[in-house]
């Protein structure tokens, strides 16, 4: 059964936005000026033909923009351009904060929902809970609120206060709350947790944010304290960012004296070679990373300076193969543009872009290293795959062949799970959410009280019931969905997981949805059973 549905955390304050690494300052760009000025001239003049000439009124601004898009298209796929209004949410994402109440939410029956409180702001100082309905804003309703309205309402100044009119489970009046609103921390960690019976800490990234090496290293250090002794880490889906936090999250998993990666570019002062330095904090942990296909850029320097420096195992799905990096410029309207000034090389020398002279191709991810299923420590099965022929080779530390040019090709190769047509249309209908959440306003207060703060009972005996089943049976008739009972039975495991780790979410944040959610990942179950061979090939005992 696919667990793509590992990442399906239902985020509207936080969006993975697919970036380029290293995003820098501005700098002078060093090209031909007689070249530049003849082309900005003749530009110029057209733009100004076509305001003045064209049968209709024009938008230059609009033109203009259209023009820049398209000159950066010509070059690779990640030089982009970014409109202001753009610009504002990307600034968000990677500085890792906000201003506004602190909760993730969801549009359930026209009504805005608490997914969950986010950990350290004020909407969890105040008790506000997963499941809690927001019905009222300050004197308004708040009912029929759009996705993209109740950001508005919601944030604001820190210092500010708001007022929230809650339903709640249980409760037979409202519940009022004035929440001041505060800067709250957008998380690029979206779990972290001990596997339950084991000495295996968990952690799970996002992205690669402002924030990402600090948030990693205290979920770290929370789990040494619970007697971490090995470290799962899940990039999977995380589709890149910063190179320097890429650089100091590797950095701590890498002894000293390595080259962990390097940049080439046409100008020198683009070139950087980045070595480990002492006092790794996870230097002699045993280390398995796992990837796939939506695991790019700063991911891909992490798993690639792992593999290559035999640090520890690299399991899952082929990454995404991006291996150029970009640097964004400011322009003077708040609107700014990224451009690829250089190429990144993984400590053995591999470039791992893939070609992209095809740009549908390359989004479509073809290209990439598949390699066949199973053991692929000395990548063997890697000289089987056709996109390999021609590829140039390279060498970890202990000898291993690895290629470049395609991606990272994990160690040990395990693909995703599919999951059938009932499945996929109650989770495209949201209906696991739905259930949950009924489930929770109908017996939410027994079943807080019975599992309290207790992850670990939990995973272990709440059971979804045959009752449950029959309610999710009855809204997918709602929602016009053909239930047949061979395709339930062909998923039933899948969608009582589904259901419980939503229910999860509501009661230990996003640790909850990603442990139970775990429990049906083979990739995640071939991972931590990898930790001996990791061990062993690391050196560490």
């Amino acid at each position: 059964m696919r667990i793509s549905t590992t990442r399906l955390v239902v985020l509207t304050s936080v969006i993975a936005i697919a970036v380029g690494i290293g995003i820098g300052s501005y700098v002078q760009p060093v090209v031909t000026a007689d070249n530049v000025y003849d082309q900005s001239r003749k530009f110029a003049e057209v733009l100004a033909s076509v305001s003045r000439r064209y049968v209709e009124e024009v938008d230059s601004q609009k033109l203009t923009e259209a023009a820049i898009r398209g000159m950066l298209n010509e070059l690779d796929p990640h030089s982009v351009y970014i409109t202001a209004k753009e610009m504002e949410k990307v600034e968000e994402d990677f500085r890792g904060s906000f201003e506004g109440i602190g909760v993730e939410f969801d549009i359930v029956a026209d009504t805005i929902t608490i997914v969950s409180p986010i950990a350290g702001g004020p909407s969890e100082a105040l008790g506000i809970m997963a499941g809690d309905k927001i019905v009222r804003i300050n004197d308004t309703t708040a009912v029929k609120l759009t996705r993209s309205d109740v950001p508005k309402k919601l944030r604001g100044t820190k210092g500010t206060n708001v007022k929230l009119h809650i339903k709640r489970s249980g409760e037979g009046q409202l519940l009022v709350f004035d929440v001041t609103r505060d800067k709250i921390p957008i998380n690029s960690v979206d779990a972290a947790f001990m596997i339950d019976g084991t000495d295996i800490g968990y952690i799970t990234a996002n992205r690669f944010s402002a924030t990402t090496h600090d948030e990693l290293m205290k979920a770290a250090d929370q789990l040494k304290a619970q007697g971490m002794k090995k470290l799962l880490l899940d990039l999977r889906g995380n589709p890149g960012g910063y190179l320097d936090q890429a650089y100091k999250i590797a950095d701590e998993f890498i002894p000293a004296g390595k080259k962990i990666v390097y940049t080439k570019g046409r100008l020198p002062e683009f070139d950087d070679d980045l070595w480990s330095r002492p006092g790794g904090a996870l230097e002699n942990i045993p280390l398995v990373v796992m990837i796939n296909g939506g695991s790019a850029s700063a991911s891909e320097i992490v798993s690639g300076a792992v593999q290559d420096l035999d640090r520890g195992l690299v399991v899952g799905e082929t990454s995404f193969g991006k291996g150029l990096v970009q640097r964004q410029f400011p322009l003077g309207d708040g609107s700014a543009y990224r451009l690829t000034i250089s190429r990144y090389y993984t400590p053995s020398g591999r470039l791992i872009q893939r070609p992209y002279e095809d740009k549908s191709k390359y989004y479509r991810g073809e290209g990439r290293e598949e390699g066949e299923e199973g053991d692929n420590i000395d990548h063997e099965k890697d000289v089987n795959d056709e996109n390999v022929k021609n590829r140039p080779t390279f060498k970890t530390a202990a000898g291993r062949t690895v290629y470049g040019g395609g991606g990272i090709t994990p160690d040990y190769i395990v693909k995703s799970d599919t999951i059938g047509f009932l499945a996929r249309d109650l989770r495209r209908n949201n209906l696991f959410w739905t259930t949950a959440d009924e489930l929770m306003k109908r017996d939410g207060k027994a079943i807080r009280a019975q599992y309290d703060n207790n992850m670990s009972k939990y995973l272990r005996d709440f059971t979804v019931s045959n009752d449950v089943i029959g309610q999710l049976k009855a809204l997918a008739a709602d929602k016009k969905i053909e239930w047949k009972d061979d395709q339930f039975k062909q998923d039933e495991e899948f969608i009582r997981t589904m259901i419980k780790a939503y229910i999860g979410r509501m009661l230990y944040n996003n640790n909850g949805y990603t442990a139970v959610v775990l429990g049906l990942d083979k990739q995640f179950q071939k991972a931590r059973a990898m930790f001996p061979e990791a061990s062993r090939i690391a050196g560490l005992r």
